[in-house]
């Protein structure tokens, strides 16, 4: 490890350099020679590094789910390709070249933030070893040593001596402890970001070896960190811890705003988003709008849980727009085309319904008897168009002298009955 410490010693001056401005800031709070000074001023380095990475992170987000779109593509190419291992490669990176896809993307915040946690390694164990380090005098160094968090000198290691923790002005059991309950705390947070990630974030539609994969990471790192870590000195696990809480803390924030297509976190975001859209019939903010803007470009492409909530929008009279709003339809009815966009169209006229013939032949015999009775008319009086009328109707065959069928019986000529039998 100290090779690899002296191989990132270039940054041992700027992370020396920080600890020490940090240092000087909570000294003159809680003391030069405290271990809330030093150990406040790891924290602050660590929470100065991850801002500092959060687009790194944001990139790492965006590869990650792009990695987990391309796996069917991939399981087809390995299927495809299984005894030709150059043509597979060569096709895989052809997939990521006409996706713009990195795999290397999802690594990048471990591997920017190795270098100062290296280089962090390195000036505590100088500290350890009574030897200045980057802008560390001998005055600084002083003071680093006599500083305890919880009892446990920063330098010390879960592996020392009891004469090197001695040396320290320190008790071996105290350091262990202490140090053992850090290694816990760093796993655990470790296995709980993992799972959250596993159990909320990934999109359950989809089983793909990479799932399988993450599932290994998600017991081999807490395993890891836990090996490695009864080397490192209490201040470097100060370090580890930190960063770990900021990365859960990061990530829960993510999948509560920003989960992934598919997954029970997208799920229950699109819930809240319901729930808000329907009581106030708007989306609030850019990122609620985005998110409504990527559902109604899918189209026919959404997801189950997508496709639940376009339709309860409907439900509830309002139209996703395809800029991310949402439009109350006033006159118009929501409905949704054949591609799932939504879209509006007035409803349809009902037609009434159809009568029987008895309920036909008791409306006849109810409007007869509430009309007026007519007069009649004498042939002088009768209208000169209502004649030719009377007579045609006279001279129907069958009509039996009748100018109307009576309600019911089908109009024109009739069958004559067959004579009877005497």
């Amino acid at each position: 490890m100290d090779t690899i410490a002296s191989f990132f010693s270039f940054i041992t001056t700027p992370v020396s350099w920080v600890i020490v401005q940090f240092h000087t800031v909570y000294g003159a709070l809680f003391g030069d020679d405290t271990g809330w000074a030093w150990g406040l001023s790891i924290v602050s380095l660590v929470i100065l590094i991850r801002i500092c990475l959060i687009p790194l992170f944001v990139k790492q987000i965006k590869a990650t789910r792009a990695m987990q779109t391309l796996q069917p593509e991939m399981k087809k190419i390995q299927e495809r390709y299984k005894n030709d291992k150059q043509r597979q490669s060569e096709e895989m990176m052809k997939l990521y070249k006409e996706t713009g896809t990195n795999p290397l993307s999802s690594c990048l915040p471990i591997l920017a933030q190795s270098p100062f946690f290296f280089a962090l390694y390195h000036v505590l164990n100088s500290i350890a070893n009574n030897d200045t380090v980057g802008v560390i005098n001998a005055s600084l160094l002083e003071s680093a040593q006599k500083a305890h968090i919880f009892g446990a000198p920063l330098a010390a290691k879960f592996t020392d001596s009891s004469s090197d923790v001695a040396a320290l002005d320190a008790s071996l059991t105290t350091v262990r402890i202490v140090t053992a309950v850090m290694i816990v705390l760093m796993s655990a947070s470790q296995f709980y970001t993992q799972r959250q990630l596993m159990t909320k974030n990934v999109d359950t539609t989809v089983k793909t070896p990479f799932m399988q994969q993450q599932k290994m990471l998600m017991y081999i790192f807490p395993i890891m960190f836990a090996v490695f870590g009864i080397n490192f000195p209490v201040g470097v696990l100060v370090y580890w811890l930190t960063t770990n809480v900021w990365t859960m803390g990061q990530q829960m924030y993510v999948i509560r705003n920003n989960p992934t297509p598919g997954s029970k976190a997208q799920a229950a975001y699109l819930e809240r988003l319901h729930k808000h859209v329907t009581h106030h019939g708007k989306t609030r903010g850019r990122g609620e709008k985005a998110i409504v803007k990527a559902i109604v470009a899918k189209g026919r492409d959404r997801n189950e849980y997508e496709r639940k909530f376009i339709n309860g929008l409907s439900k509830a009279g309002l139209a996703a727009q395809a800029d991310g709003t949402v439009v109350k339809g006033e006159t118009a009815t929501v409905v949704q085309t054949e591609d799932g966009t939504p879209t509006t169209a007035t409803p349809k006229r009902q037609q009434p319904k159809r009568q029987s013939k008895s309920q036909r032949q008791a409306g006849a015999k109810v409007a007869g008897e509430s009309s007026e009775p007519k007069t009649s008319l004498s042939k002088s009086d009768e209208p000169e168009d209502a004649k030719p009328a009377a007579k045609k109707a006279a001279q129907k065959p069958g009509g039996g002298g009748r100018s109307k069928a009576q309600s019911g019986q089908r109009k024109g000529p009739q069958r004559p009955k067959s004579p009877t039998k005497k």
